[in-house]
């Protein structure tokens, strides 16, 4: 759900702002070559419509950085955003605003990137004592029902409803729960 409000809110914003001839002229060419052109008679409600798929995307990011803890990545979606409004409304800049959705549609990239390329063995054990993450590689054949904490030494158990360790404190679920679509 996280990918999937930053990944529209960006690439929505973007294509909405293609449809705003009067806002957004240099990337409304690129939108009437894709035949955008038609909906200008709906640009107030597409202008609208572009700002709240900018702040979609910028909460989706901010829930996405929960799981990633990537903080630069987020502090670059949330100051793209901005940049997006001040470009609009603040500083009259139309480079400022173009800047900020090129900045959103990186930084979905980037998560995008990061998250294809993730091993889907390895998972972020996060033991709720102390705090302290240790990158693990899961087991394929097993769930890991125990787990001892390198920091503190609690031994970690799965919380109710979840099948192991993995499943309740780490960043992915384990393997046999990725393809039932609970990762």
């Amino acid at each position: 759900m996280r990918s999937f409000l930053e990944k529209t809110g960006s690439m929505g914003a973007v294509v909405a702002a293609a449809a705003c001839p009067v806002c957004f002229p240099k990337l409304a060419l690129v939108g009437a070559l894709f035949g955008l052109g038609a909906f200008s008679a709906y640009e107030a409600q597409l202008f609208i419509a572009a700002q709240l798929l900018i702040v979609i995307a910028m909460a989706g990011h901010a829930l996405s950085y929960l799981r990633h803890r990537n903080a630069w990545l987020l502090a670059g979606a949330l100051a793209s955003g901005a940049a997006v409004f001040a470009g609009l409304y603040w500083a009259a800049s139309e480079t400022l605003a173009y800047a900020g959705l090129g900045g959103l549609v990186a930084a979905s990239a980037v998560e995008f990137w990061h998250r294809r390329r993730r091993n889907p063995l390895e998972s972020v054990i996060t033991c709720p004592s102390c705090g302290a993450r240790s990158k693990e590689t899961m087991p394929t054949d097993a769930c890991q029902f125990f787990y001892d904490c390198r920091s503190c030494g609690a031994v970690l158990r799965p919380k109710s409803g979840d099948c192991c360790v993995f499943c309740s404190y780490g960043s992915v679920r384990c393997p046999p729960m990725q393809p039932a679509g609970a990762a």
